[in-house]
């Protein structure tokens, strides 16, 4: 017969020590220099994106090495020296996405816990070194942030992809989350309202309306079942109704085309020169798709689309900045953030 031992008062259990928890804002990407070359190894790796270019058959491969990267990395390098930052030796993009990052980290201090960081999709840091770098700082959760408002497979699920793809190749993986679209967040909303009226009082001109430009998208993504336009749509119709403007006053865009393929429509450069034409002589551009300015705002629309609305027999013409590190771009991104980290903080 065996006799039970008797049971004492168990040991007391240490309470676990609390683990880190990692914040990872992730922006679109930049070219490490303003030259060829660095444009030519950014877009190597962006235009070979599955999401980017669905088709990455043979057909497509033969034009990307054959005609593109030989000819596209020239000219868009000249376009990203009128916009660089010589001080940093860095692109915008790079510098406000950093600049996010920072005032993230001291918003939310008081959780001494969180760990705060930023990647880019394509081009440095990546998001896999920021991955690295934070759980070698014993963040065992992550929350990524894609800066995109309105979702697209082309940018907020690459993001994911990548993520994922890190963690694929880890033992010991964080647990992740992924912030959801802001595209009609009311303190989104608020923000770019406030950061229109803000911009337009500091106008020695009055502009008979706005244009609202979206990164553009091939129209069979769409098809496919892509919400990038429906979110956009979106976004435009609750700016609307929070100033107060009729779809005549605020009209919605798409830039930045590229190949031969039909994209969403209609088309900014195409609908600025319209207007112009038309014998609209002030216009100012905002660009709420874009939680930082970078190439395709900083030149693309407040230099080309400019020229072009000038060209055309316009007069005064403006591109509102975007939210980028502004108190109230900063306020919907905190806000976004500590919502997403509930449970976790």
């Amino acid at each position: 017969m065996t006799a039970a031992a008797p049971i004492g008062n168990p040991k007391p259990v240490s309470a676990a020590q609390p683990q880190r928890v990692g914040v990872l804002l992730v922006n679109l990407g930049t070219p490490d220099t303003a030259d060829a070359r660095g444009v030519r190894v950014y877009l190597k790796e962006f235009l070979s994106d599955p999401r980017v270019i669905e088709d990455q058959g043979l057909v497509w491969k033969l034009i990307l090495n054959g005609i593109i990267l030989r000819v596209r990395p020239g000219r868009k390098a000249r376009d990203y020296q009128k916009i660089w930052n010589t001080e940093r030796d860095e692109s915008p993009l790079k510098t406000i996405t950093r600049a996010q990052a920072e005032k993230l980290a001291d918003a939310i201090a008081d959780h001494d816990h969180v760990v705060v960081d930023w990647a880019m999709r394509y081009g440095n840091p990546s998001i896999r070194s920021r991955i690295d770098a934070l759980t070698a700082q014993g963040c065992d959760r992550i929350l990524v942030v894609p800066l995109y408002p309105q979702y697209s497979a082309a940018t907020s699920a690459t993001v994911s992809d990548e993520a994922f793809r890190v963690l694929a190749g880890m033992r010991a993986q964080p647990t992740l989350r992924v912030t959801p679209p802001y595209y009609d967040d009311p303190d989104y909303i608020e923000a770019l309202a406030v950061s229109i009226n803000t911009h337009l009082t500091t106008l020695s001109f009055q502009p008979e309306l706005i244009v609202a430009s979206f990164h553009g998208m091939p129209q069979k993504y769409v098809d496919k079942g892509d919400p990038y336009q429906a979110q956009c749509v979106a976004t435009t119709n609750a700016l609307r109704k929070r100033l107060g403007l009729d779809a005549s006053k605020l009209i919605l865009t798409f830039q930045s085309r590229f190949g031969f393929d039909q994209w969403l429509q209609p088309y900014t450069d195409k609908t600025i020169e319209k207007l112009a034409k038309d014998g609209v002589k002030r216009i100012a551009v905002v660009t709420p798709g874009f939680s930082a300015d970078c190439l395709e705002t900083l030149e693309e629309i407040a230099q080309e689309n400019a020229e072009i609305f000038k060209h055309n027999g316009g007069e005064q013409f403006s591109a509102i900045p975007c939210l980028n590190d502004s108190d109230p771009g900063m306020d919907v991104i905190r806000q976004l953030v500590l919502r997403e980290l509930q449970g976790w903080i």
